[in-house]
C-alpha cells in the first residue's frame, strides 16, 4: 500500500521528523502571522477535521513515543488530502513550502491505524521515499 505525508523542511523538535501539515499551519496562528479572519477559518477547519478524521489517542499523552501520522492512499484518506484547501492556500499565501512524501511500504512500527491513516514510530532509515515539493 502506498502511504504519504505532507509536510514543511523543517524537523519538529518531538519527532525529529518533517513537521505535518497541521502542525505547520498551527504554528502560522501561534505565531500570529494569520488575520483574525484567517484565524477564525483555522478554527472552523480544525473542528472539522477534528469530527470527520479521528485523532490518534497518542496525542492526548503528549506524543510520548514521537510517533507521526501518513496518509493512507485509500479512498476516505485522499478524501481528506483533497479537503485540505484550506490548510494549503495559507501555506502558499504565507511562503510556506509543502512537500509530499510517500512510500510503498510501512515507513515503521505501527501504533495506530484507522481508514484514514496510519502512526508510526521508530521510522525505518531504510525507507525507499519519494519526496516532491508541491508547494512553494
Amino acid at each position: 500500500m502506498r502511504y504519504y505525508r505532507v509536510h514543511t523542511a523543517d524537523n519538529a523538535y518531538l519527532t525529529q521528523q518533517p513537521r505535518g501539515i497541521f502542525t505547520a499551519v498551527w504554528r502560522l496562528v501561534d505565531d500570529g502571522i494569520l488575520s483574525e479572519a484567517e484565524t477564525a477559518d483555522y478554527w472552523k477547519n480544525r473542528r472539522y477535521f477534528e469530527e470527520i478524521l479521528p485523532v490518534p489517542p497518542f496525542y492526548e499523552q503528549g506524543n510520548p513515543e514521537g510517533a507521526i501520522t501518513w496518509f493512507k492512499d485509500t479512498e476516505a484518506g485522499n478524501r481528506i488530502y483533497e479537503q485540505l484547501t484550506f490548510y494549503r492556500d495559507m501555506a502558499a499565501k504565507y511562503g510556506l513550502a509543502l512537500y509530499l512524501t510517500e512510500c510503498n511500504e510501512l515507513p515503521g512500527e505501527v501504533i495506530y491505524e484507522d481508514d484514514y491513516q496510519i502512526a508510526v514510530k521508530n521510522q525505518r532509515n531504510d525507507l525507499p521515499l519519494q519526496t516532491r515539493k508541491i508547494q512553494a
